[in-house]
């Protein structure tokens, strides 16, 4: 990915890697690899042993991607509709919200993470943790309609998919969970372009890659997950779909033969 060099108003760009690597950055590393622990533990419970490598691992990123669609991600959905607070008590830089967001004059208001700031419980852990993400990517303290509108849909529609793929290859129906893993990667593909397409054709305002862990950890290697593990998908099950409908050519064909 081509992410435009941009400096963090915050001065981050002195800070050196270690520096950067604080308590909040380290438990929001740690959680997304609970995460994938976690996917990993259900794909030994649920697959059977002979389960071939291939699915194996593609039942795995599909385990990830939901609890990702509805842990993370999903926390940030509920932020950006239900978290609000004055301006006055934001710390520091906030995102602004649309001036007309949810039909209501939010002036004087912030919407997203960065309201939920200082919470307690879960929500507010989440919080943190998109406040992490959001030094590389502002949009992601607050309330971008583009942004946000991809990620209810990427909630609600791509995690029940993603269920829905890991169903379909515990159960081994082979045929309807090629289908959807084909219709997922193509969705989260395109949700990962209309993500940042919008970013690259305005110079990229919002995102910071002055430095390595902002560009290359969070902005490069996360999101590039989502494009080289569903074209991988994409590859596997249209193979399948290839080679099923090519042994059915030939069967018809010894049928008209004989």
């Amino acid at each position: 990915m081509d992410f435009s060099t941009h400096s963090s108003p915050s001065g981050a760009e002195s800070l050196t890697f270690i520096e950067m690597i604080d308590q909040t950055t380290i438990i929001s590393l740690l959680s997304t690899l609970a995460i994938l622990f976690a996917a990993l533990v259900i794909s030994k419970l649920v697959l059977d042993k002979h389960t071939p490598g291939r699915l194996r691992f593609l039942f795995v990123w599909h385990a990830f991607d939901a609890l990702i669609h509805f842990i993370l991600e999903g926390s940030f959905v509920w932020h950006c509709l239900f978290s609000s607070t004055s301006v006055r008590e934001v710390k520091g830089d906030y995102f602004p919200t649309p001036y007309y967001y949810l039909g209501q004059d939010q002036k004087g208001r912030v919407w997203g993470s960065q309201a939920a700031v200082g919470q307690e419980g879960y929500l507010g852990a989440m919080a943190q943790l998109w406040m992490v993400y959001a030094k590389a990517d502002r949009r992601w303290a607050g309330v971008d309609l583009a942004t946000l509108s991809i990620e209810i849909i990427t909630v609600v529609f791509g995690g029940v998919m993603a269920v829905l793929v890991c169903w379909d290859l515990a159960r081994k129906n082979v045929a309807r969970g090629n289908l959807a893993m084909i219709i997922l990667a193509t969705a989260e593909l395109y949700g990962g372009y209309m993500t940042f397409m919008p970013e690259w054709l305005s110079g990229s305002a919002n995102l910071d890659t002055s430095n390595f862990m902002y560009k290359w950890i969070f902005l490069a290697f996360f999101n590039g997950l989502w494009v080289v593990i569903p074209l991988y998908a994409i590859y596997v099950a249209g193979a399948d779909i290839y080679d099923a409908i090519w042994v059915r050519s030939i069967v018809e064909e010894q049928k008209k033969d004989e």
